[in-house]
């Protein structure tokens, strides 16, 4: 067999793989212990080898390979990130916007806010709010912009965001 055939094999059998996960769980996959600790350790160090993450983890890097292909191709690990310091960029600008939305248009309004790259991360939640954003934007000119974008959304009745001063 040819390598190309091998990577085909292989490629397909990982589709059918997740596609047998996903259909079980309803079309959302679900982790085990395994999957659990590879990305507990992808957290704490996104760039780290393969080869470390499976003598870490007392497996072979053969599953840990399996394992990241199936978590990024089924959507559950969206990739790999550098992490910087909250205090790095002293002229970001960094908010949280609470959303209050009209009705039954949530979903509406998220598809629209996933559309903005300055929110960082959008939360459901429960109570008085129903969204949470977590805002970051390079300087105060991009913030203004950022919140008059975002209550332009139809389907938003209510906002309220403070500007995040400091970790401690």
């Amino acid at each position: 067999m040819s390598f190309l055939t091998i990577q085909i094999i292989h490629f397909v059998w990982l589709i059918a793989a997740i596609w047998a996960v996903m259909t079980e769980a309803g079309g959302k996959y679900i982790f085990d212990d395994l999957d659990r600790e590879l990305i507990a350790l992808l957290r704490k160090d996104g760039r780290a080898p393969v080869s470390k993450l499976a003598e870490i983890m007392g497996v072979a890097r053969g599953t840990v390979q399996t394992r990241l292909d199936r978590l990024l191709a089924s959507g559950a690990l969206l990739g790999f990130t550098a992490r910087v310091r909250d205090d790095y960029d002293d002229t970001a600008v960094r908010a949280i916007m609470m959303i209050e939305v009209e009705g039954r248009t949530t979903s509406h309004v998220i598809s629209r806010l996933r559309g903005l790259t300055e929110l960082q991360v959008l939360h459901t939640t429960s109570g008085k709010w129903d969204l949470v954003a977590e805002i970051l934007v390079e300087n105060l000119n991009e913030f203004d912009r950022l919140l008059r974008e975002v209550r332009l959304v139809e389907g938003i009745r209510n906002s309220e965001t403070s500007i995040l001063l400091s970790s401690i």
